[in-house]
């Protein structure tokens, strides 16, 4: 199974397992970028399920306190906190422990070669592969600066350990197909009263102060500035989805729209598991259909 980047996008992941398994499908081993590579490392170590519930108890403001600015050049979060956390209840492993094969993507930004994580530090694996350049600083170990895997290669299915009668199964977070939200009014009522919430309200003041630190004064180029690195990097990540899925060839491919949900909507995680769970069922009608 390979698991592709894609910000909170990639919590659909998890649902696409919850379906796959649900049917009666084994899972064999498992490759993952990013936010692909943090759900696929979790469920290669047994541990999916305690992440699932941890993340389902986060309301929007827990969500939020895990995020640790900083102020440097090469990036806005130093992304510890977040695994700090998760630490307590997901202890770190070493991924040769693992009970199914793993590997994790990240980028050598340096020279600009891919990293492939097949042991060592499970949490180490994680925080290099989700490093997105400009969000998160890179991640240093052995004195080589690493950043999010999606860079070179967001589709890892040429790190993915294959017997002859395994099922490719690909899932691809960042699909250019059309998306038709389904927002009730509970959601958003839900979001008004967040946006009613002082300490909402506090958090985006102090995000704006970090982020016009590092961008020009002028607010039409403040917002080409973060409009110009999201498109370039999403048109980047797709294409270069489309090429290892063609060349990789999947025999089940589920796609998700990229259009769903944002990169950093990791509040919506009860929302993006169950579309991850509704197109998964989906996809598997198909196929299945054609065995």
């Amino acid at each position: 199974m390979v698991l592709s980047s894609g910000g909170a996008r990639g919590i659909a992941h998890i649902g696409v397992i919850a379906e796959l398994e649900r049917r009666g499908y084994q899972i064999s081993a498992v490759s993952g970028t990013s936010m692909g590579a943090l759900v696929g490392g979790l469920y290669a170590s047994g541990s999916l399920g305690l992440y699932k519930e941890w993340l389902l108890s986060l309301d929007r403001m827990d969500v939020f306190s895990l995020v640790d600015f900083t102020i440097r050049a090469n990036g806005l979060v130093k992304g510890e906190k977040v695994l700090r956390e998760m630490k307590k209840i997901i202890p770190d492993k070493k991924i040769e422990d693992f009970v199914l094969p793993f590997a994790a993507v990240a980028t050598d930004i340096t020279n600009g070669q891919e990293v492939v994580f097949k042991e060592g530090s499970l949490y180490d694996a994680i925080r290099a592969s989700i490093s997105i350049p400009t969000v998160f600083i890179p991640f240093e170990n052995k004195g080589i600066q690493m950043v999010d895997g999606g860079v070179l290669n967001p589709i890892p299915i040429n790190h993915v350990e294959r017997k002859p009668q395994d099922i490719l199964v690909v899932v691809d977070v960042n699909a250019h197909i059309p998306y038709f939200s389904k927002t009730n009014k509970l959601e958003l009522a839900e979001e008004k009263k967040l946006k009613n919430d002082h300490r909402f309200k506090k958090y985006i003041y102090l995000l704006s102060g970090k982020i016009n630190s590092f961008v020009p004064k002028n607010e039409k180029d403040k917002l080409g500035y973060f409009n110009l690195i999201n498109k370039t990097m999403s048109l980047m990540v797709h294409q270069l989805s489309l090429m290892a899925i063609e060349k990789g060839k999947p025999d089940l491919l589920i796609n998700i729209p990229h259009q769903s949900f944002g990169i950093f909507d990791f509040y919506k995680a009860a929302a993006i598991i169950k579309m991850g769970e509704e197109i998964a069922a989906k996809a598997l009608d198909e196929y299945e259909k054609q065995e």
